[in-house]
């Protein structure tokens, strides 16, 4: 009996089978309506891989909430490429929010931004290394003028050095969007002396260096910290007198560089809707509140909904859970509880994703993530068979997006366009 207890205890359920009643509850359900739509549409006409989707009617309604929020604010929208890495996928966004502005943090993707956008207007949205800005102009070709359509980002002096000689020996003029540190402390200006700095050596260099505004990024606005460290109207005073003192700075030092059409970015898709009445900033960045995955369930994005999605189809059903080596003595396990009586094998896995539908499926420990075959676990009344599939919710849209080859946007339960995503 001793014997017996200890393996048990191995197999993580330990004296739990001592009293029935301790057993896990079942946790399964099939498909709702709304998976299960998505479920016959995509064993028709889907891949029958892993695949991304983009729900359009629940995008649409996230632009609508977006556009509500521009029309109250009087503010433009900048879309972050890196989050919605499709040029259709940013297309459709963009005219429905009758926007040419983007954020591009990616060369590659800059070069693909300007050929496929000539017409729109590009802010860095981090500080890239100088040599990636060569490359740019090296590899750029079409009617995109850089000269005035794209903001490179700088966040020291010792940067904006080298992008002036880089402006120099192109012979041409860069603009220049200066990053602040309004409290994320991820680098960017903190202090007006270094501030100083960079607006003489752009007053300096007219031939080459533009100033074109500043970036403020605050997602901590909207996120979930802790009360103590303060509301999010504390945080967001904060982040707009650091903005300030930056403004007025420049304006009373460098007076001949300020005017009206400066860019003047703030916000991030969690702290956006903080920025309704505040007049300092003229634009806030949005990208992943548009799609809304698991990681974004914040209260500052209430009226958004999800609508991306990852769909794999089910490659195997093997039956109750068996773990390498233990084989006939893994019954113990999937006895005990009833959402280890089905173990399914999917198609690739190991995403930065939740277990979304159909509900009750959860991963093994014991059987470890793979990122080729993954093991799911269920009991018998999550109801697949092999080719039904299993949908998971992804934590956040960058990366994770760019890893499914064409993105499926799907419109009432079926499939309605495919949208290839950025490359290198």
């Amino acid at each position: 009996m001793k014997r017996r207890t200890l393996l048990l205890a191995g197999l993580g359920v330990g004296g739990v089978l001592a009293g029935a009643w301790l057993r896990p509850r079942d946790l399964g359900a099939p498909h709702d309506a709304y998976f299960q739509a998505l479920n016959r549409e995509l064993q028709r006409h889907g891949p029958m891989r892993p695949a991304l989707l983009i729900d359009l009617d629940r995008l649409d309604h996230n632009i609508e909430v977006v556009r509500q929020f521009l029309a109250r604010s009087g503010k433009q929208v900048r879309l972050v490429e890196k989050s919605l890495p499709a040029p259709e996928l940013l297309r459709y966004i963009g005219e429905r929010l009758a926007t040419r502005r983007l954020m591009s943090f990616h060369q590659p993707f800059l070069n693909e931004d300007a050929r496929r956008f000539p017409e729109a207007d590009i802010l860095l949205g981090k500080p890239l290394p100088v040599r990636s800005a060569q490359l740019f102009y090296q590899t750029h070709r079409g009617p995109f003028e850089p000269a005035r359509q794209l903001q490179w980002l700088i966040d020291t002096p010792a940067r904006l050095h080298q992008y002036l000689a880089l402006a120099q020996g192109l012979g041409t003029r860069l603009r220049i969007n200066i990053e602040l540190d309004v409290g994320l402390h991820r680098g960017g200006v903190g202090d007006q002396q270094v501030l100083g700095q960079l607006l003489q050596l752009i007053a300096a260099n007219p031939q080459h260096l533009e100033f074109a505004g500043f970036m403020g990024y605050d997602p901590f606005v909207g996120m979930n910290l802790p009360a103590l460290l303060g509301s999010q109207d504390e945080l967001l005073a904060k982040v707009l007198a650091l903005y300030q003192g930056h403004v007025d700075f420049t304006r009373q030092h460098f007076a001949a560089l300020w005017h009206d059409q400066l860019t003047l970015n703030t916000a991030g898709s969690p702290s956006y809707q903080a920025h309704a009445q505040e007049t300092l900033s003229n634009e806030v960045a949005i990208g992943t509140g548009l799609l809304k995955p698991s990681h974004y369930d914040l209260p500052s994005l209430a009226a958004h909904v999800p609508a991306v999605y990852i769909a794999t189809p089910v490659l195997k059903r093997t039956g109750a859970l068996r773990i390498p080596a233990l084989d006939e003595k893994s019954q113990l396990l999937s006895w005990w509880d009833v959402n280890r009586r089905e173990t399914l094998f999917i198609y690739g896995g190991n995403w930065q994703a939740d277990l979304l539908s159909p509900a009750g499926l959860q991963l093994s420990g014991l059987y470890g993530r793979s990122s080729n075959q993954e093991l799911l676990n269920g009991s018998p009344a999550v109801g697949l068979e092999v080719d039904d599939q299993v949908f998971l919710r992804p934590t956040q849209s960058e990366s994770v997006l760019l890893q499914f080859g064409d993105l499926l946007a799907v419109r009432g339960g079926r499939i309605v366009e495919r949208w290839p995503v950025y490359t290198s």
